[in-house]
C-alpha cells in the first residue's frame, strides 16, 4: 500500500495538470506582447485596458451583470423561500426535492433546447427578458439546495426558546432564525451570481440580440483566440474564483464565528 502511493501522488499531480495547464496558459498569454498564441515575445498589461476599452466588450459585461444581478435577486428570494420549505416535513417533499436538482443534475443543452422550446410555444420574442428568466430557472435550485443544507445544522431549540419568552413568529424568523442562516443565502446568491455570469450554453439558445459576456467571447474565439480575449477571460475567471471561495467560507465556519464574536 505504501509502495502504491507515490503512483497515486503522481496520477494526481497529472491530472491537476491536464485541469489547469490551460487555464494557466489563457492567463499567462494574456500579456503576451504579441497577438500571436504560439510564440511569446513578452511581458505587457496592455491589453486588460484595451479590452476594458472596446465598447463591445463593456456592452456584454454590462449585460452580464444586470442579468446576473437580477436573477441573484430573484434566485435568492425564491430559492430562500423554497429551502425554507423543503427544510420542513410535509407530503410530496422528496418529489418536491428531486424536481428542485433536475434543473442541475440534466445537461445544459436539453435544459436550453427546452427553455427556448417553452418561449417558443408562449410566441415569446427571444429578449434581455427570456435570458433573466432562463438564468433564474436554472439559478433557483443552487440557492435552495445551499440554504436547506444550512437549515439541516439549525437548533430549533432557539425557535421554542423565543416562542416560550413570548416573541411573534415574525420576530422569531427575523431575530433568531434569519441570522443564523444569512450566511447560506448570501453563499446561495452568490452561487446564483457566479453561474448566470458564466453561463453559455442556455443563454445562447435564448438570446438573440441580448448578447452576454460569454457569448461574446465565443462569437470571438470562432475568428481566432486574441490576448485581448485572455485578457477578458481571465478577468471573467478572477471574478468567478472570488464569488465562489466568499461563498464557501460564508458555508464554512468563517463567517459565523465572525458574527458571534
Amino acid at each position: 500500500m505504501i509502495r502504491k502511493l507515490p503512483l497515486l501522488r503522481l496520477w494526481s499531480w497529472t491530472l491537476f495538470l491536464f485541469l489547469y495547464a490551460p487555464i494557466a496558459m489563457l492567463i499567462a498569454f494574456s500579456f503576451n506582447d504579441s497577438k500571436s498564441q504560439s510564440v511569446w515575445k513578452g511581458f505587457t498589461l496592455s491589453w486588460y485596458p484595451a479590452a476594458l476599452q472596446n465598447e463591445l466588450v463593456r456592452a456584454a459585461v454590462g449585460r452580464s451583470l444586470i442579468a446576473a444581478t437580477i436573477t441573484t435577486l430573484v434566485a435568492g428570494l425564491i430559492g430562500t423561500l423554497a429551502g425554507l420549505a423543503l427544510a420542513r416535513r410535509f407530503p410530496g417533499r422528496r418529489a418536491t426535492t428531486g424536481l428542485l436538482y433536475l434543473p442541475i443534475l440534466i445537461p445544459e443543452v436539453v435544459l436550453g433546447v427546452a427553455l427556448l422550446t417553452f418561449f417558443a410555444a408562449l410566441n415569446w420574442q427571444l429578449s434581455a427578458t427570456t435570458v433573466i428568466l432562463s438564468h433564474i430557472a436554472f439559478s433557483t435550485s443552487y440557492v435552495a439546495i445551499v440554504v436547506r443544507a444550512r437549515l439541516e445544522g439549525f437548533d430549533r431549540s432557539l425557535e421554542e426558546a423565543a416562542r416560550d419568552l413570548g416573541a411573534a413568529p415574525a420576530a422569531v424568523f427575523w431575530r433568531v432564525k434569519f441570522p443564523l442562516i444569512l450566511p447560506g443565502i448570501v453563499a446561495g446568491a452568490l452561487l446564483a451570481f457566479t453561474v448566470s455570469l458564466d453561463d453559455y450554453v442556455i443563454t445562447s439558445f435564448v438570446s438573440q440580440q441580448f448578447q452576454t459576456l460569454p457569448v461574446y467571447i465565443y462569437s470571438q474565439v470562432k475568428r481566432g483566440v486574441t490576448p485581448e480575449i485572455n485578457a477578458v477571460s481571465t478577468l471573467l475567471l478572477v471574478l468567478t474564483i472570488a464569488a465562489v471561495i466568499i461563498a464557501q467560507w460564508l458555508t464554512g465556519s468563517g463567517f459565523s464565528k465572525g458574527r458571534s464574536t
